[in-house]
C-alpha cells in the first residue's frame, strides 16, 4: 500500500483540492479547542483568501484519494484586516510577515512528522520569497473551566516553543464563528505567535 505523500499547492492550484480541504477543515476544526460548526459557504470565503494570494502556499498530506493533512502560508497582508488589525495597532508591518494559517491533520496521522515538516515547509517559503522578517501564527484562547474542554487535553504551547515561536500578549485578534452546539455566532479572541525568519534553519 502507498505511503501517505505531500503536495505543495500554490495560490489558484488550491482550487483543485477545494472541496476535500474544506471537508477536512470542517472536520478537524469542530473539535476542541475551535468546536467550530462551519459550513462549505464559509469554507468557501475563508479559502478565497489563498486561492487570490499567488504567494500562499498549502501543504497538502494525501493518502491515496483522501487529503489527511493541511497548512498553509500567506502574507499577512493577502488575509482579512481582522487578522491584520492587532499588527497594525501595535506598529508591526504585515508586509514583512508571513501568516502561517492553519496545520490540521486527521487523528491517524497525528505523530508521524507531518506536524513538524509543516513549520519547515513553510518558514522556507518565507525564505524563499524574501523580504519577510517574522513569520506568525494564532490558537483560540478557550477558558480552562469550558465546559467542553476535554479532561486530557494537552496545549500545544511546548511543541510550537520547541519550534521556535513565543506568544506576544499584546497580538490578540478577535474572530467570528459559530461553536457547535451554540445558536448564534460569538466572537473568540486568537493569540498570536511569532518566530523571526533568521531564527529559522
Amino acid at each position: 500500500m502507498a505511503e501517505p505523500h505531500v503536495e505543495y499547492l500554490r495560490g489558484p492550484e488550491i482550487e483543485q483540492r477545494f472541496e476535500q480541504l474544506a471537508e477536512l477543515r470542517m472536520r478537524v476544526f469542530a473539535e476542541w479547542p475551535y468546536l467550530y460548526a462551519g459550513t462549505v459557504a464559509e469554507e468557501r470565503e475563508f479559502l478565497q483568501y489563498y486561492i487570490e494570494s499567488s504567494q500562499t502556499l498549502a501543504v497538502v498530506v494525501v493518502d491515496g484519494s483522501q487529503v489527511v493533512g493541511l497548512s498553509t502560508a500567506m502574507p499577512l497582508t493577502d488575509e482579512s484586516p481582522r487578522i491584520q488589525r492587532p499588527f497594525v495597532h501595535n506598529d508591526w508591518d504585515p508586509a514583512r510577515i508571513l501568516y502561517l494559517a492553519e496545520s490540521i491533520l486527521l487523528p491517524d496521522y497525528r505523530g508521524q512528522g507531518f506536524y513538524r515538516h509543516f513549520f519547515e515547509a513553510r518558514e522556507a517559503h518565507a525564505r524563499r520569497l524574501g523580504g519577510y522578517d517574522w513569520t506568525t501564527f494564532c490558537g483560540v484562547i478557550r477558558p480552562k473551566d469550558h465546559p467542553q474542554r476535554p479532561a486530557d487535553y494537552q496545549p500545544l504551547d511546548p511543541i510550537w516553543q520547541h519550534f521556535g515561536y513565543e506568544p506576544r500578549q499584546e497580538l490578540v485578534a478577535w474572530y467570528p464563528w459559530l461553536d457547535i452546539g451554540e445558536n448564534e455566532e460569538t466572537e473568540k479572541p486568537l493569540q498570536f505567535w511569532v518566530k523571526p525568519v533568521s531564527a529559522s534553519p
